[in-house]
């Protein structure tokens, strides 16, 4: 029996109206979803806050069950839902399967957090015990984005649930089946108690809502720095602990001693992964100058060997930009920059919504598609002379998501990661990686730090309680 069913998308309990949920590659619709309003949005959270007190005095085994049987069915359920990643954010099947054993892993590392010490015995000056405990916050907002839906909704919801809070979880309209229906579904036939978790797909009306709502004391934001920076002001205004995950330009240092044959199949899958639109693409190829022509020729090779076309009818390695006002700033950022003198090696061409993988040479500062976020296949690359200049390159910009460097000598990629600001490093690898048992997140204009995974959850989504218990009631001068 199928997990999802469209025909119960449209909600006449949502009053934003309806949305299309339609198919990148062809056009076609694949469904119809209800958006919520902000009203809407104020009775979620109080339907989450009143499951959330019987939820968070559950025993944690119980808890802990209802997140390992939510990773079974990820698995259970992963042609299906395999199908709807693909088709609804343009995602290729590899891509797809990434997601779904992401999640199911997210799952079961949030299970295990259940369990976790909940706190911590502390020596006290008076006669009493003195401890902390971790409890759950109440109700976790949670905004999620359409590149990669499904990773970014339940890196975020399993452990907010697993720690005994509720969650009002709003995805991109875009991908309101794969980021938020699809984990609906799940969550329900994995035993999850009824109202805990809240389902909203909305526009900004409804993220903006769940924001400013004074039912939700925490917000986990992931989308672009330019919406991060208006969320994270609007928390702020409100006293709001908020977590943001946001945008990058992420460098990929090659140093002189790099294996070039090696290297070219890992530069490529950084920037053209999933069309790039992944916040740790790799953004600005730093190449060190003995290896610039070479790699400039290889990559633009290897670009032009890929294929690009629609991922659910054909074998392809790049699949549709997500919509058109996507695709109209990639194309913008790569028209302009070479304008301004840029070259084009490769690609800079597309059909429809298919971006052809494109690289740039001959950037510098002023090059639009090396200073900024394109979000989209393009790959600028940039020559270097000395590891000091490499170094000032990597840690120029606002960002500070995601490092890779390509060295024979670890060592020299160690000390050189050192040297450049910026919240995950990879030697010997591209930028976009991705693990449930690592802390992830930026610094600077990329987010406010490892805020996901492993232990980085227990403060996302806990509070610490002091406590002291005494046998007699304290006695006071006055």
């Amino acid at each position: 029996m199928p997990l999802l069913d469209p025909e119960n998308w449209q909600s006449h309990n949502l009053a934003g109206g309806e949305y299309a949920v339609t198919e990148p590659a062809t056009g076609d619709p694949l469904g119809t979803v209800t958006l919520a309003s902000a009203e809407d949005v104020t009775a979620a959270a109080g339907a989450a806050r009143a499951a959330q007190a019987e939820w968070a005095r559950a025993p944690h085994f119980v808890r802990a069950a209802v997140l390992r049987k939510a990773g079974d069915l990820f698995t259970a359920h992963a042609d299906e839902l395999r199908d709807w990643i693909v088709r609804e954010s343009g995602s290729i099947p590899g891509k797809a399967d990434f997601e779904l054993h992401v999640a199911a892993q997210e799952c079961y590392e949030a299970a295990a957090l259940a369990s976790r010490p909940a706190g911590q015995v502390l020596p006290s000056e008076a006669a009493r015990l003195s401890y902390t405990r971790r409890i759950p916050v109440g109700v976790v907002g949670v905004i999620s984005p359409f590149n990669a839906p499904l990773i970014l909704s339940i890196r975020s919801v399993a452990p907010a649930l697993a720690l005994g809070n509720g969650v009002v979880l709003k995805p991109d309209p875009r991908t309101a089946v794969c980021g938020g229906l699809a984990l609906a579904a799940v969550f329900a036939e994995a035993g999850l108690p009824e109202g805990l978790l809240q389902v909203l797909p909305g526009g900004p009306e409804a993220g903006q809502a769940l924001v400013a709502d004074p039912q939700v004391p925490v917000i986990s934001f992931t989308g672009s720095t330019a919406a991060g920076r208006a969320v994270g002001e609007a928390a702020g205004r409100h006293l709001k602990r908020v977590h943001l995950e946001l945008g990058g330009n992420s460098a990929l240092i090659v140093l002189e001693d790099a294996d070039i044959d090696a290297v070219i199949s890992t530069a490529a899958w950084g920037s053209f992964f999933h069309q790039g639109q992944i916040c740790m693409t790799t953004g600005r190829h730093l190449v060190h100058a003995s290896l610039y022509e070479e790699y400039i020729e290889r990559l633009a090779a290897k670009a032009d060997s890929l294929a690009v076309g629609d991922p659910h009818r054909e074998h392809v390695h790049l699949g549709p930009i997500i919509d058109d006002a996507q695709l109209a700033k990639i194309h913008g950022l790569v028209e302009s920059s070479t304008a301004r003198g840029a070259k084009l090696a490769a690609g800079g061409t597309h059909d429809r919504l298919f971006y052809r993988p494109t690289v740039l040479a001959g950037v510098d500062d002023s090059t639009p598609a090396y200073a900024e976020e394109v979000f989209g296949p393009v790959a600028p690359v940039r020559s270097f002379s000395t590891v000091d200049e490499a170094a000032a390159l990597a840690s120029d910009g606002p960002y500070g998501l995601s490092l890779g460097i390509v060295t024979r000598d670890t060592a020299c990629g160690l000390d050189l990661a050192e040297r450049v600001p910026t919240g995950i490093v990879h030697i010997n690898d591209q930028t976009v990686n991705d693990e449930a048992v690592a802390p992830f997140g930026g610094i600077a204009a990329s987010g406010t730090g490892a805020r996901f995974g492993g232990e980085a959850n227990l403060e996302a989504f806990t509070d610490l309680r002091w406590t002291t218990v005494r046998g007699d009631v304290a006695g006071y001068p006055f």
